[in-house]
């Protein structure tokens, strides 16, 4: 079984998270790391702009963000626009595909499966979303609240998320995957939804899936949950999915 560093960073800015998977991803691909890593972190609010992003998808300003301290970075990940932020368990993987599958498809998939697998230990079903990537779950629709002053909304012209013919009301988003790779290594990766406030999805389409709603384990179970257990349950279905053996570091 090939081995699996686990490393848990805690909660550090996006900024500081995405310099350490760079490194990690030309180090494995220059041959100086010779295990597959998964970084486990949790962000201070940002928004993060995918390589297909459209600016129509975040519905306010950059100017918007920095007053309410919500950072934006553009970046190389496949995917749109999406929010981090406390309560959220994000993961980067990085991984040698060579070694375990070269086939980005099937990565995305395994990434699917080990969250669905998580989740369900942890009491709650899920599914995959024919033609949208990331991870799903059913259920009775919560409310939302406005978390920003009404006048400080996006500028006339913008656009929140509307609700059209791809709304699907029964199932809700509680995981995001964007990544990207070079030479079959992988970086960025999946961001779940723990006790995430969901508000910050307001103001954005979400991956830029017209009319979907987000949601959380917290939510959806309706109590409180440990971020110990849920990257616990993470770090088995990862490690499961894709065969490889687990071991735990703190830090960077």
């Amino acid at each position: 079984m090939l081995p699996l560093v686990v490393q848990d960073l805690g909660t550090l800015p996006y900024a500081e998270a995405l310099a350490v998977q760079r490194e990690a991803a030309r180090a494995r691909m220059a041959g100086e790391l010779a295990e597959d890593v998964l970084f486990l972190v949790e962000h201070p609010p940002v928004v993060t702009l995918g390589r297909n992003a459209k600016a129509a998808h975040l519905g306010v300003s950059a100017e918007y963000l920095a007053r309410h301290g919500i950072e934006l970075f553009e970046v190389e990940r496949g995917g749109d626009v999406t929010f981090h932020g406390p309560g959220q368990l994000v993961g980067y993987p990085v991984f040698d595909l060579r070694g375990l599958k070269p086939d980005l498809h099937w990565y995305l998939r395994q990434l699917e499966g080990a969250l669905i697998q998580a989740l369900d230990r942890l009491g709650l079903p899920a599914t995959r979303n024919p033609g949208h990537t990331g991870v799903w779950t059913a259920g009775a629709p919560r409310g939302s609240s406005e978390p920003f002053p009404a006048a400080e909304r996006a500028p006339e012209g913008s656009s929140g998320p509307p609700e059209g013919p791809e709304a699907q009301p029964a199932l809700r988003k509680i995981a995001s995957i964007g990544v990207h790779a070079r030479e079959w290594v992988t970086w960025h990766g999946f961001a779940l939804n723990v006790s995430t406030d969901l508000r910050y999805f307001d103001l954005m389409v979400p991956c830029g899936i017209p009319g979907v709603r987000m949601t959380s384990l917290e939510a959806e179970l309706g109590r409180a949950v440990e971020m110990a257990e849920v990257k616990r349950q993470v770090v088995a279905g990862v490690a499961e999915g894709f065969g490889l053996g687990a071991e735990l570091r703190a830090g960077s």
